[in-house]
């Protein structure tokens, strides 16, 4: 029998912060500070708990450890999770210290321009948060003006490298050799998985989902040229909700014979 496995983005694909509007139906999936910060929609909730009967999910998340496990989606840890941008393997919640090994020997080679990086933002005056080098893995800060910080190193360092991203006020330094695609081809490789169904709303996304046999994202994520099966979300619909519901519905199909 082929290993089915879905590789899941969780914020704003399968969780939602409490400034997006998911309706009435829905429950609490995350507290910080005594706060209820995310959600999931009742209906994703139920067919979340059907799916993992049927096939092996993987979130894969750009959150820290700490971060990540704050989440509770009421249908039990899951036995797989990618955090830190793929850095970072969790097996039944725990960190798998040889795959973090692994991931500092592959962006070695992009520590010095990651630390460039790092000095360019001490001397931002748009930097309004606290500049965080997580695990030695990639750079988090936030910025007034995320999009002139991110412009500003894109110009200065060298993209070969690293990546910038901007989301929101975030801004992010992240080495080329640590994304989403990588870091799920590795767990596909070890897990014996035929076939990868990935899904995810953002660019970090995106390479997971260049990588997979199956992508799933909202009509407004521009992916790139893909060869795979794609399977496009309307802009109306809540993302989480459409994938499970596809994935549950197609699921032989997207098995490849």
């Amino acid at each position: 029998m082929k290993m089915k496995i879905l590789f899941t983005d969780l914020d704003n694909t399968m969780i939602y912060s409490y400034r997006h509007d998911i309706g009435s139906h829905k429950r609490c999936a995350e507290i910080y500070q005594g706060r209820e910060i995310s959600f999931v929609t009742d209906q994703t909730y139920e067919l979340l708990r059907r799916a993992r009967k049927r096939l092996l999910i993987v979130p894969v998340t750009t959150r820290t450890i700490e971060q990540y496990r704050r989440i509770d989606l009421g249908t039990g840890e899951f036995e797989y999770a990618l955090t830190c941008n793929g850095g970072v393997l969790l097996r039944n919640g725990q960190m798998d210290e040889a795959w973090y090994q692994d991931a500092l020997a592959m962006i070695k080679y992009s520590a010095d321009e990651v630390k460039r990086g790092i000095a360019l933002l001490q001397k931002d005056d748009n930097i309004c948060f606290e500049i965080r080098y997580i695990m030695d893995l990639f750079v988090f800060t936030k910025s007034l003006f995320p999009k002139a910080t991110a412009a500003m190193l894109r110009s200065e360092l060298d993209g070969s490298k690293v990546d910038v991203f901007d989301n929101g006020a975030k801004v992010y330094i992240v080495p080329k050799m640590l994304d989403k695609g990588g870091a799920v081809m590795r767990l596909a490789h070890q897990l014996g998985c035929e076939t990868l169904i990935a899904a995810g709303d953002s660019e970090f996304d995106i390479p997971m989902l260049r990588s997979a046999d199956v992508a799933i994202y909202p009509r407004s994520l521009n992916i790139g040229s893909f060869s795979g099966r794609e399977m496009v979300c309307p802009n109306d619909q809540v993302l989480s909700e459409w994938m499970l519901n596809a994935v549950l519905e197609q699921e032989e199909d997207l098995i490849c014979s």
